[in-house]
Order: structure tokens, then sequence, then C-alpha cells
């Protein structure tokens, strides 16, 4: 897995994408049989390059709004066959358009504002410059991937945007098995719920807390300000 990471950092360095995350262990996808997964927040596609090294062998498809990390991600992509890309887009609660800010760490960058707890931890996230997105809700292309009642994974990194996600799919929650999300422990963006309604939300819709994996943490203090959560529906 070292030599995998290392290898798709040389790859993100060659076309001008920065790499502060790679997932290693989504195990949850393998142990439940997963056929079809949501990846949103895609970046470059490291998540979905990561679940194909660990052995996952269903259906993928991505979506990203950063235009440089969609290119990217379509040429990461092009030649498997089972992961799809869909056009250059955020996810959220609602269609429209709005405006995304692209930090110097590309994988930081929101369409939320970045605040001072943020920047002083993690300088990379520093806002250099803005592009428009299209904004889509994941219950308006559901119906569209999802075929024949595919055992489904959602996973979710959209840097503090989550609530937003989660309420443009309300009518398709039902139909996720188990889903992985990046949660702060304290705010990072305006406005940004943090990891304490989402750990009440899942618990509300039906799904039990499956594994937690360490994330930021403020490299001056040690303390932790992100984590991802993996949820699976109770049976």
């Amino acid at each position: 897995m070292r030599i995998l990471n290392k290898a798709v950092k040389r790859a993100c360095k060659a076309v001008g994408v920065h790499v502060s995350k790679i997932y290693s262990q989504p195990s949850a996808l393998m142990y439940h049989k997963i056929e079809l997964l949501f990846d949103v927040g895609a970046n470059i596609g490291q998540y979905a390059m990561s679940t194909r090294t660990e052995g996952y062998s269903g259906r993928i498809v991505s979506f990203e709004p950063l235009p440089d990390a969609h290119d990217a991600l379509l040429k990461n992509a092009q030649n498997d066959p089972l992961w799809s890309v869909h056009k250059r887009c955020a996810v959220g609660s609602k269609p429209g358009e709005s405006e995304i800010n692209i930090s110097k760490d590309s994988y930081a960058s929101s369409l939320l504002p970045v605040l001072e707890t943020h920047l002083s931890a993690a300088p990379d996230s520093v806002v250099i410059g803005k592009a428009k997105t299209e904004v889509i809700t994941l219950d308006s292309v559901f119906d569209h991937y999802r075929k024949n009642g595919e055992k489904t994974f959602l996973k979710i990194d959209t840097q503090g945007y989550e609530t937003e996600v989660l309420n443009g799919l309300s009518k398709n929650i039902q139909n996720i098995f188990a889903l992985q999300l990046e949660l702060s422990t304290v705010p990072l963006y305006d406005n940004q719920d943090i990891y304490t309604y989402f750990f009440y939300f899942f618990e509300q819709k039906g799904f039990f807390l499956w594994s937690l994996i360490p994330g930021t943490a403020n490299r001056s203090t040690g303390q932790l300000l992100q984590f991802d959560a993996v949820f699976v529906r109770k049976s």
C-alpha cells in the first residue's frame, strides 16, 4: 500500500494536483459485498483507486466540482469500464449553480468559506481562487445510476458540505446500505455541522457506527480536527 500511495502521489503531481490524503482501508466495501459506490467529492479519484487496490470490483460513480481535479479524474477512470464520472458538478440539497472556493491544497476546497481554525492548523487550505459549478442532488441521478437494487455505498468528502449532500438524498437514503464521510470535531468551514449532528442523524435514519478512521490533526497541538466515520444500516 505504501508503494501504491507513492505512485498515486506521483500521478497527482504530474497533473498539478497536491494530495494530502490517500485512503487505504475501505474494508466495509468488501466485507458487505457492495455492488455500487457513489463517490461524492472524488477529487482526482484517490478513494476510488484505493478501493480497486483493496479488491473492490463493483461499479463506481464519481462526482467532482473542481475543473482541474475533474479533468484528472476523467483520465484516471478512463481505463476502468466500471468507473463512471458524472459531468463536472457539486452535489447539494437542491439543483442550481454555486461557486466553489479553490484551496491551495485542492482537497480542502469547499462551497463554504474556510474558517481561521482550519487555516491556522492547515495553511494550505487557504483559498487561491474560485470556480463556478453546477449543483445537483443525488436524488436527481440516483435511479439513473442504481440498477436492479444494487447494494449501495455512499462516500462523502465535501469539506463541510455533508449536510447539504444528505438533504439532497432524502428520497433515497433508505436505499443506501452503508456510507463513509469525513466529519469535523470543530467547525472548519462557515455554517458547517460537526460530528455530533451526524451521529444523531444516522442513528435516526437506522444506521449504526461501523468504524472510525483518524484524519487531519493540528500539528502544533495534536488536536484531531477531522476523521472519517463509516455507518452501516441496521439489519
